[in-house]
């Protein structure tokens, strides 16, 4: 069965979103709920954070929070897939509020053949990944590191494929991303946006 880590920032997250900090705050959570809704039919799912409102939500929704080892979200997450069994692992942000199950479903059928697979947003980081098994994860996130990730998987034998699953491609940083997306987002998002974008 596919297993899923979701690193979640909290209130510390989605600086660059123009909007008060309680509004980023419950646009996060928001689009955190969508995303496990997503997750938790698909599989066992972990939320990597500290934050006590997304530790609750991943509770009421059906995932395990597990505590952030504040190394940084590579950290965090080698850490999360570490206490996980073997088979195929995802790797997925927080802050894709338009993705559905089927979206994940056709990610991990590319783990489920043995490789690396990655979803690049347009800004060349990693929205999502796959894994064939915990020990082909690199903490290799930041700018570029869609190509890494690529690299990597280059390095250790392993095909790597570049998934266009566009549920995935788009992330929200800004708030030009939610008007974008708004149409596609699920509802706790699109209830989240409803306030943060009203006139």
């Amino acid at each position: 069965m596919t297993q899923i880590v979701i690193p979640f920032r909290g209130e510390n997250g989605k600086r660059r979103l123009d909007a008060p900090d309680e509004a980023r705050a419950e646009l996060g959570l928001a689009m955190l709920g969508d995303v496990l809704a997503a997750a938790t039919v698909i599989g066992r799912t972990l939320v990597v954070t500290d934050d006590k409102a997304g530790r609750a939500l991943a509770a009421d929704l059906g995932a395990e929070p597990v505590a952030d080892v504040r190394g940084g979200q590579g950290a965090s997450v080698a850490a999360a897939l570490g206490g996980l069994d073997g088979g195929t692992m995802l790797v997925v942000n927080a802050d894709l509020p338009c993705v559905v199950p089927h979206d994940l479903r056709t990610l991990a059928g590319a783990a489920d053949l043995g490789a690396i697979a990655y979803v690049e947003a347009e800004d060349g980081t990693t929205n999502a990944l796959a894994l064939p098994g915990k020990e082909h994860f690199a903490p290799l996130y930041g700018g570029g590191s869609a190509a890494r990730f690529r690299d990597h998987a280059d390095s250790i034998g392993v095909p790597a494929i570049s998934c266009a699953i566009p549920n995935l491609s788009d992330d929200v940083d800004t708030l030009d991303d939610l008007r974008r997306i708004s149409l596609r987002a699920g509802p706790r998002t699109q209830a989240a946006i409803g306030r943060i974008l009203q006139p």
